[in-house]
């Protein structure tokens, strides 16, 4: 029997490897979504064209990573699911690192014309296809690590640290908007986000060398092999699986990246008061993840995920309402997106051990990382598309309400579908 001392060292170690990639990945996300005003500047500014249209074809370029994730999700689950975590993940975070930096080299649309939007988006396209590799492993790695009732506390840190990895890519572009000026910005400040992935990612890999490969993986491999799930019954797993965070995904790019732009766009919101409202939001939704992941494992999943949809279900249009008012202060807004983004850390909280235990060990990577990829890439990836795109069309600025309860009024009958026994079974 192994030294519980050695054992919670290497738990520790999981949670830690397999936390780095997701901060990084998210971080670089977050800053993408905080510069789309920026980068549509820089990038995707036609002749004649309005500063939302350009908008749009920025977020559009944000959504086609998102597409790219689920076939990264299959390609990397595969290989992690035959050979291992510990080498899938060390390939992903290299891959995403480098496509992350390079996003800082390119030059602009006034240097090389046209090929300067397309280069963008070819790299964006890289990073979803390795991002979509990272998720599935690093779930698989801290929940198969984790002790008896304790899943969903070790699956929340990774949503934990993409709460991180927002709030650290909103500081960083608030703290470069207040160092430097606005032409400053516009024309270099820009790029310091993305290279700075560069000594993030040495970081990271450094303490990834470290990890070992899950308990879980390793007596799969030293036991005959069960019988495989027919693929209809796992492609039926994942649409479940996609329901059931089809409002996670939605609700959390909703609060958490778009609402800065629709500050600035829709309600006339200065750029830096955008950006820390953005903040203050992410700062709700990293307060109570670790929370709700501690709470789903001791009164179970469903109780918390449910509590937590019915409560965006209720309050979209109010929250919203408040915000659009004109008399509305600043701590008042703050207040408001701090509760909207808490909400969302409810989901997140349980939300990677309930997609652990969907899927066995020998598929685990694989589909959990395609559900979660393909989730994010219809309601995450194109929120900023659907949104700006919708207001632009009808003028109607409630539509981030509107798309909220529409992702809600699907995912709550979906994880009414939870049992109590899903936290207690061995994964």
């Amino acid at each position: 029997m192994e030294n519980p001392q050695l054992l919670a060292q290497r738990q520790r170690r999981a949670l830690i490897a397999g936390s780095v990639g997701n901060f990084i990945e998210w971080y670089e996300f977050a800053v993408y979504g905080f510069l789309a005003t920026l980068i549509a500047h820089n990038f995707f500014q036609l002749e004649g064209a309005s500063a939302l249209s350009s908008l749009i074809l920025t977020y559009a370029s944000f959504a086609i990573a998102f597409f790219f994730r689920p076939l990264g999700a299959i390609i990397f689950g595969r290989i992690g699911d035959r050979t291992g975590r510990k080498p899938t993940l060390i390939a992903v975070l290299l891959l995403m690192t480098l496509a992350t930096t390079l996003i800082g080299l390119v030059p602009t649309q006034a240097t090389l014309g046209i090929a300067a939007p397309l280069i963008l988006t070819g790299l964006r396209i890289l990073q979803g296809l390795f991002a979509g590799g990272e998720y599935g492993g690093a779930v698989s790695l801290m929940t198969e690590f984790a002790p008896p009732g304790k899943r969903g506390l070790y699956g929340a840190w990774q949503s934990f640290t993409v709460a991180l990895g927002l709030l650290a890519g909103a500081g960083v572009v608030a703290l470069l908007s207040g160092l430097l000026s606005a032409g400053a910005m516009l024309s270099w400040g820009w790029r310091i986000p993305f290279l700075l992935a560069l000594p993030l990612g040495l970081i990271a890999l450094w303490l990834r060398l470290s990890m070992e490969e899950t308990p879980s993986f390793i007596r799969q491999h030293q036991q005959p092999q069960p019988p495989r799930a027919s693929v209809s019954q796992t492609v039926k797993t994942i649409l479940l699986a996609i329901a059931r965070v089809m409002l996670w995904s939605a609700a959390g790019y909703t609060c958490l990246v778009i609402m800065p732009t629709y500050l600035q766009l829709a309600l006339h919101t200065g750029f830096n008061q955008a950006l820390l409202i953005a903040v203050i939001s992410n700062l709700g939704f990293a307060a109570t993840i670790l929370p709700a992941g501690w709470l789903s494992d001791k009164v179970g999943r469903r109780r918390v995920m449910v509590t937590a949809s019915l409560l965006l279900l209720l309050l979209a249009f109010p929250l919203l309402k408040i915000l659009q008012g004109e008399t509305t202060s600043l701590a008042v807004s703050a207040l408001v997106v701090f509760i909207a983004g808490g909400i969302v850390g409810l989901l997140a909280g349980p939300g990677p051990a309930m997609l652990a235990e969907m899927f066995p060990t020998q598929v685990r990577y694989t589909g959990l990382g395609l559900a979660y990829s393909l989730s994010n890439a219809l309601f995450s990836g194109c929120a900023g598309l659907i949104i700006t795109g919708l207001m632009k069309q009808t003028g109607n600025l409630d539509i981030p309400a509107w798309y909220v309860v529409a992702t809600a009024l699907i995912s709550i009958p979906a994880l009414m579908t939870l049992e109590k026994s899903d936290r207690q079974q061995r994964l």
